[in-house]
């Protein structure tokens, strides 16, 4: 076990790192999204914008291919470290920006930001954007906040570090219906919410129904509406140069 006097050494290193990367990486963007604000609706008409969270995961491919199936796009929201590691899956990451998707960050590691200090909620972002950088050469301006829930201080944090604050208005509430049976009452939920005019949608990749059967139902739903399914950016007006930055 480390003693508390390793851990403060480790603690004060990485508060040093991540106050260098926040001086020295760009943090300016053209973009009319707002940052450090939650955004829960497209502001594009006809648009709808679907968003896995929590991965990438071993269902991702498959979710890529029926988003393909359907000529669909949508956004992940990724982790650094949840049910794998970003590290594990550079392909998906690669696929899905050549296929036209778009990613956004949910943290390093997927803790609340509202319990963390503000140094540790800069840490949670920064040690994701290196791994973006490692893997890609770039990282996003797009977040979501793990379990949607923030304060005044996580959202001042979130437009220190230019990140636009994606919320939600179409909760699927996929994590709570993985099984066959009782997904429908994610597509059930969705396809009600849709009526009332939802247009941001969270799903998660890293749930089997989800990828296996939700997806598909939820596409063949916004087709019949003549809808059209695209990332967080397109549903908001943004254009790609817009979605990434490099160091």
């Amino acid at each position: 076990m480390r003693s508390p006097f390793v851990l403060a050494i480790i603690l004060s290193i990485l508060s040093i790192s991540s106050a260098t990367t926040l001086q020295t990486r760009p943090r300016q963007s053209t973009s009319h999204v707002p940052v450090g604000t939650v955004i829960n609706q497209c502001t594009v008409p006809g648009t709808i914008a679907l968003t896995f969270d929590d991965g990438p995961w071993i269902y991702t491919h498959k979710l890529l291919d029926t988003l393909a199936e359907y000529d669909a796009v949508a956004t992940f929201f990724l982790n650094g470290i949840n049910k794998g590691s970003i590290t594990f899956y550079p392909d998906v990451l690669h696929r899905a920006v050549a296929e036209g998707h778009q990613l956004g960050s949910h943290t390093w590691s997927h803790q609340s930001l509202d319990a963390l200090d503000h140094s540790s909620i800069i840490s949670q972002m920064t040690m994701l954007e290196d791994e973006f950088l490692q893997i890609l050469g770039y990282f996003p301006f797009y977040m979501r906040l793990p379990y949607l829930v923030s304060n005044d201080a996580v959202l001042a944090a979130m437009a220190e570090l230019g990140y636009y604050v994606i919320g939600v208005s179409i909760d699927t509430k996929d994590y709570e219906n993985d099984d066959p049976g009782l997904i429908w009452k994610s597509f059930e939920k969705f396809r009600l919410e849709l009526d009332v005019g939802g247009s941001i949608v969270l799903a998660h990749d890293v749930h089997m129904n989800t990828v296996e059967i939700l997806v598909e139902n939820m596409l063949k739903e916004i087709r019949s509406r003549g809808l059209k399914a695209v990332t967080i950016g397109e549903c908001l007006g943004d254009p790609v140069e817009n979605w990434y930055r490099s160091s």
